[in-house]
């Protein structure tokens, strides 16, 4: 039986909070932003199934992604390619979304993450639930967990 959760954004901010200090802790916090923002270009996402289902996809912008990527791997900006950005997002949504899945109703397993240069689409059966906007480096950086609509399954679809 699947659980339709949604987890409390108090407790998906603390997770993103920690997962930023302790993996990307560059002297620049993650801060809540001003507003959306439309300047989002690549994609990290994941996908929870088991007792509690969901996806959960961190947003980024060229710069915010250059900059996890260079951070997480420690070299330059200008030195991370696009491999080492999708290597570190990959990684990064991970963590993220294996911290989010701790705090629901389980036993639930992860995804390989889906990292793209664009949009990764959920199918149409789920629903967003939770985003914070959040700026790092003053760039923006949204998560959304979406979650099943009652009595559906999910996964997920990149475009």
């Amino acid at each position: 039986m699947t659980v339709v959760a949604e987890p409390a954004l108090g407790d998906l901010h603390t997770v993103v909070e920690e997962v930023w200090s302790t993996f990307l802790a560059d002297g620049n916090p993650i801060l809540p932003a001003d507003g959306p923002s439309e300047d989002l270009h690549w994609t990290a996402a994941i996908t929870v199934t088991g007792e509690w289902e969901a996806q959960i996809s961190v947003i980024l912008s060229e710069a915010a992604a250059r900059g996890v990527g260079a951070t997480m791997l420690a070299i330059d900006d200008e030195a991370c390619s696009l491999a080492d950005v999708r290597d570190a997002l990959g990684e990064l949504v991970n963590i993220v979304g294996g911290n989010v899945k701790s705090l629901m109703p389980g036993p639930s397993v992860l995804s390989l993450p889906l990292v793209g240069h664009g949009d990764i689409t959920p199918t149409s059966d789920l629903t967003p639930v939770r985003r914070l906007d959040l700026a790092w480096r003053g760039e923006p950086v949204v998560v959304v967990v979406h979650v099943p609509s009652q009595g559906s399954s999910s996964t997920a679809t990149a475009t």
